[in-house]
């Protein structure tokens, strides 16, 4: 693997701008149209107790694989001292293999693009969407469902002969997951890579003017998007073109711009909260669940809000397995991540928030602004609604600077979308809440290097934000 100087990380950063605003290449749409044609998924209800290979463990009431791998749907039981709901129990997606999420990067004129894939999910609202290169947990690449090999894999896995230019581990949902974890990676290659049935190379343009639109860039392709070194020294001369909010934004991606808060001063506020927080959390059986019940061969929340755990039989084509049963996630309702922005010392900044989930490895990762269902809040109590939700949703069209719905992991959520929301504001925060700051992009640039600072939601709505350094109309 070549280690990237700091000198190639801001070389790489200025190959990003000019992908970013490169023009159109190939034929995309009927590309995407004659992937839509022959790919696609089958559907149907399956009861979770007639699932083929899978079963339900006669003692716990746990929903398990036949094999042992993949993953099990258990109980979780859970305590957050002080909070609003400060016990609870759930159902939980255990899965504690590390998947690849990867997308390879080659050159073509000086220009990078990326290799993506179109990629049907079962979870999808509309079949087809844009999946990164490798988009594989360890029981798929290990071949357990007995498939097809995973394409471009060793490209991921052995990077002697390349340049990694990100590689973390980072959490999922972790009010669905626990402790579930991917290897997110973009990897640079300078040799020639066949193009395979259902891949094609696109610029970063196309792929920020695709974000705009409702559910086609996949959440595992907007979480290593967002790992892209957009933050250089310098970085605002590579956008000479770029006017008002966006000019504004690139600026911001400088490490040299002035910020409300020093690293040292975020990384202290982020262990405070990890230590102040206490939360206990355990597995426990499923048939131990309080407020949840089995009906219909789906399990539901007495109250008919959060999820259901259903059973699904898929047939499919263009996928590694042609036929397939599986327990999913159904949400109900259509979440909400938002970030609001703000100018400090007239640099914008993201207010994040310092969220716990029951998922996460180490209690707390930084989350958007705002992260949440709307509908739940009629049944909740009223501590209990997320501040800033009513700014969110209030917001004036020409505050709002990205909107589009996407959706979530199609592979363990069935039909999962989210709005995706960045509005500026002039919200002010005090500088002694606890659970909120104000931190500069080319910080969260610099906390994504690492892993388990921010959460897949802040990881999603970022790439978003990073896409409207692409203008609107970009060929």
């Amino acid at each position: 693997m070549t280690e990237l100087s700091e000198a190639r990380q801001v070389d790489f950063a200025a190959g990003v701008a000019r992908s970013a605003l490169a023009g159109t290449t190939g034929e995309f749409d009927s590309w995407l149209a004659d992937c839509r044609d022959r790919f696609h998924t089958r559907v149907e209800p399956v009861p979770l107790d007639r699932l083929d290979g899978w079963s339900v463990h006669p003692e716990t009431g746990d929903i398990g694989h036949h094999s042992g791998k993949f993953f099990t749907v258990r109980g979780l039981d859970v305590e957050v001292v002080g909070a609003p709901i400060p016990r609870w129990s759930q159902p939980i997606i255990s899965q504690p293999e590390i998947g690849i999420l990867g997308i390879l990067v080659r050159e073509f004129d000086g220009v990078p693009h990326l290799l993506m894939q179109a990629k049907v999910e079962p979870g999808n609202v509309n079949g087809v969407q844009l999946s990164p290169t490798v988009q594989a947990t360890r029981s798929n690449y290990t071949s357990v469902h007995g498939g097809k090999a995973v394409p471009y894999l060793d490209y991921f896995r052995d990077t002697s002969r390349h340049t990694v230019l990100a590689d973390a581990r980072q959490s999922e949902q972790g009010a669905w997951f626990h402790r579930k974890r991917n290897r997110n990676m973009v990897v640079r290659v300078d040799e020639p890579v066949e193009v395979l049935d259902g891949f094609c190379w696109l610029t970063l343009a196309q792929v920020h003017a695709l974000l705009r639109l409702d559910d086609l860039i996949n959440m595992d392709t907007r979480t290593v998007l967002c790992c892209f070194p957009f933050s250089g020294a310098g970085v605002a001369y590579r956008y000479p073109g770029a006017r008002d909010f966006a000019a504004d934004l690139v600026g911001a991606l400088d490490p040299a711009a002035p910020a409300a808060h020093t690293m040292g001063e975020l990384l202290s506020w982020i262990t405070d909260s990890r230590t102040r927080h206490d939360v206990r959390v355990r597995e426990i059986p499923l048939n131990e669940v309080t407020d949840w019940r089995w009906a219909g061969g789906r399990i539901s929340h007495d109250t008919g809000l959060f999820f259901d755990v259903v059973g699904v039989g898929v047939t499919a084509a263009g996928r590694e397995v042609g036929r397939w049963h599986q327990p999913m996630l159904r949400p109900r309702g259509l979440g909400l991540v938002a970030f609001l922005v703000r100018r400090v010392g007239g640099v914008p900044h993201v207010l994040m928030n310092a969220k716990v989930e029951p998922g996460y490895f180490d209690v707390v990762e930084l989350a958007p602004t705002v992260q949440c269902t709307p509908d739940t809040y009629a049944e909740l109590p009223a501590e209990a609604r997320p501040p800033f939700l009513d700014e969110v949703l209030a917001a004036p069209p020409e505050r709002v600077r990205f909107d589009a719905v996407h959706s979530e992991e199609g592979g363990r959520f069935m039909h999962a979308r989210t709005r995706y929301v960045v509005v500026e504001t002039d919200a002010e925060v005090a500088p002694d809440h606890p659970d909120y700051r104000w931190l500069a992009p080319h910080q969260l640039a610099t906390l994504l290097r690492h892993s388990h600072y921010l959460n897949v939601q802040a990881r999603s709505v970022l790439a978003c934000l990073h896409s409207l350094v692409t203008p609107e109309g970009t060929p």
